[in-house]
Formats: structure tokens, sequence, C-alpha cells
């Protein structure tokens, strides 16, 4: 439980009390149980601002619930990621890039890209919209576990994700994930597709991490987590109510 709050603390602004010494091991494998937490948030607060708005507006609204529950922790990695990866510079220039506090063209362009698809997904879907808006956080907070697994830190001297690298989170790790996957089979036939959709996109992105940088940092680990959440939101939006 302690690990649990601790990883609240990480990944949220919300209030989750005194949590033990920060402990990445045991944290980052909660990673997923975290996100349907804020899944669960933003489905009562989608429920009950759709009552009030129509669909477009209520959209925008649970956008800036994500970008407000999360501190825009993510978005600021997205940002940073993109601004770094698209300077067509070197690898070691372009995580000096990311390093860079001020935001530069294609961060921005990548943060307004996600947001607009992000309103795009949560405007158009209707057909089991709740457990999907429980679920879709937590397949993208788990998308953190494959990438730390499969790709090297590229920061050896020192930076904020450091000491979630320190050793190659152990298979038992994704457990955790098991809870929205069995969740998933709630929304029928799109299941298929939802979890297709999550296992091409994280591999998508691993690969071209691999080819690109061929290696990971925290800012890629948060690009991670706000394009995967993205391409859910889309998927549940695309087919109508099959």
């Amino acid at each position: 439980m302690n690990q649990l709050r601790a990883a609240i603390s990480f990944l949220t602004i919300l209030p989750a009390g005194k949590s033990a010494a920060f402990n990445p091991d045991a944290m980052v494998p909660l990673f997923p149980v975290v996100g349907l937490i804020i899944g669960v948030q933003l489905a009562l607060f989608d429920n009950l601002v759709m009552r009030i708005w129509p669909n477009p507006v209520g959209a925008v609204l649970d956008v800036i619930f994500l970008v407000v529950i999360t501190g825009a922790f993510h978005l600021d990695g997205l940002g940073d990621t993109a601004d770094g990866i698209f300077s067509h510079r070197s690898r070691e220039r372009a995580l000096e890039i990311m390093k860079d506090s001020r935001l530069g063209t294609m961060g921005l362009a990548a943060i307004v890209c996600v947001l607009t698809a992000k309103w795009g997904g949560l405007a158009t879907f209707g057909h089991h919209r709740f457990i999907a808006l429980i679920i879709i956080p937590a397949y993208a907070r788990a998308s953190v576990i494959f990438g730390i697994r499969h790709l090297n830190y590229g920061r050896p001297d020192g930076g904020t994700g450091t000491d979630f690298f320190k050793s190659p989170p152990p298979f038992l790790s994704f457990i955790w994930i098991l809870l929205p996957v069995s969740l998933s089979f709630f929304l029928g036939m799109k299941c298929l597709f939802i979890n297709a959709v999550f296992l091409g996109t994280v591999t998508g992105m691993i690969l071209f991490y691999k080819h690109q940088m061929n290696c990971i940092t925290g800012d890629m680990l948060g690009a991670m987590v706000e394009v995967t959440e993205t391409a859910l939101f889309l998927t549940m939006a695309a087919g109508g109510n099959l």
C-alpha cells in the first residue's frame, strides 16, 4: 500500500498521504493500478459533464481533466521528446535538447496534435464509454513498464529516470496489466482492437526509439504514455458501436 501511495504521488497530483521510501522496483509495476485510479475519476467526471454539456464540450473538459490530474507530467515529456528526436541531430545533441526546459516548435506541435486527437476520440465514441475511460489510462501507464524493460537508459551519467533503470523489471512486474486487460472484455468486440492497438503502439514506439536513439529516457517514457493513451481513445472512436 505504501508503494501504491508513492506511485500515485509520482504520477498524479492526487493527495496520497505519507508513502514509504522511494523504491522504483516496487513502484513501477503499480503504474497500471494508478492508471485505473485516474481512469475511474475520469469516467465519473465524464459522466457528470456529459449530463451538462454536449459531447464536444464535455470532451474538452475531459482532456483538461487529464492534464490537470497528472500535472501535465507526461505532456512535458512528450514535448521534450519531440524537440529532441525531431531536431534530426546526433543522439548526444538530441538528449541535450530534451533536457532544455524551453519548449520548441516540434514539442509544441506534438502536444497540440496529441491533445486535439484525444479530444476527437473522446468527442465521438459512446458505446462502452464508461469502462473504456477507466481502462485506457491504465493501459497508457502500463506502457512505461515495457519501455523500461526493453530499452537501456540514455543518461548513464544521471537523470530523472536513473533509479528506474538500475535493474530491468522482472516478468512478474507485468502482473497488474492483467487488470485493464480483464476489464477490456466488457468492451465486446472492441476488446480485440484495444489490446491489439495497445501492443502495436507500444511495440512501434520501442522500435522507433531503438532506431532513432537506441535508448530511452524519462521524457521518452512520458511520450509513450501520451501516444498510447491517444491511440486508444481514437481506437474506441473507430467503427462506431462495434
